[in-house]
């Protein structure tokens, strides 16, 4: 439909895969999105749920999209040495990064992590991947009626976060973020301010934070805070911790929604529409 709006999620893991029997529900492959809004097509990190998407997408009608990277931990990169249509000459994909805090370029996490011995293709063989750069706080050019709007995030070698509007609605990914930068966090409430949509870091709780401070992740606990302060209607908890059982993420979900109406514990495969 030519009014499509939706996210839908094929990793919501965070750190590394973790498949086996407690991961069903939810899923174990890391962090990888699919938007569509109209007729554009926007994907949002290549983690290990991006082998998935992109035997998906060799079926469809799509061959023109942007892939938007949080930043380039492996966890969010390691799906894009399998991601089919990164080598097919007939898809044209633009991959965007923009958290880098010095002169490192998206094409140079690429290559490292696509060289001998770590691996046996080299990155030149992704055909169909033109790689770009911005810089966090800038929006995407487009040239269409979605606006895509980034935010500087608080993680080890920085992360960016990203609004993306069409038609009236809105869905936000904030996710690597650790709470606790006064400039980051000032500017999040008015960033996510009335999203209909709202991915959020969860990996920890308030009482496992604690052992984690400086680890670059957040807690469901500020999930609700920054969608109070942020009226944000639907927040979505992601990025679990590889510990995590399907069992915990349901107990998560049940005090997470206790505290907020509506918010909703991330699984791989939902589909979100604002």
């Amino acid at each position: 439909m030519a009014e499509e709006f939706s996210l839908r999620c094929w990793g919501v893991r965070g750190s590394t895969p973790t498949p086996g029997s407690s991961t069903l529900r939810y899923g174990g492959e890391t962090s990888s999105f699919e938007i569509h809004a109209g007729d554009a097509l926007v994907l949002v990190d290549c983690g290990s749920g991006a082998r998935n998407l992109g035997m998906e997408l060799l079926k469809g009608k799509h061959r023109r999209f942007d892939l938007l990277f949080t930043h380039t931990h492996l966890d969010h990169i390691c799906g894009l040495p399998f991601f089919k249509p990164a080598y097919d000459p007939s898809f044209e994909v633009t991959a965007w990064a923009g958290h880098f805090q010095d002169e490192t370029s998206l094409v140079d996490i690429v290559s490292r992590i696509m060289s001998p011995p770590i691996f046996p293709v080299a990155a030149k063989t992704l055909k169909a991947v033109e790689f770009k750069s911005f810089t966090a706080g800038d929006n995407i050019p487009r040239e269409d009626d979605l606006v895509i709007r980034t935010t500087k995030l608080n993680h080890p070698g920085g992360a960016c976060g990203y609004r993306f509007d069409y038609h009236g609605k809105s869905i936000c990914i904030i996710t690597d973020h650790e709470h606790g930068d006064p400039e980051i966090d000032a500017a999040l409430p008015d960033f996510v301010r009335g999203a209909d949509i709202m991915i959020y870091d969860a990996m920890f709780t308030d009482s496992e934070y604690v052992s984690f401070k400086g680890w670059g992740h957040s807690t469901w606990e500020k999930a609700v805070q920054l969608a109070k302060d942020g009226d944000v209607k639907t927040p979505v908890l992601f990025h679990h911790d590889p510990r995590r059982s399907d069992d915990e993420l349901d107990e998560i979900g049940l005090a997470a929604q206790n505290s907020y109406p509506g918010m909703l514990v991330a699984s791989e495969g939902m589909v979100l529409r604002p």
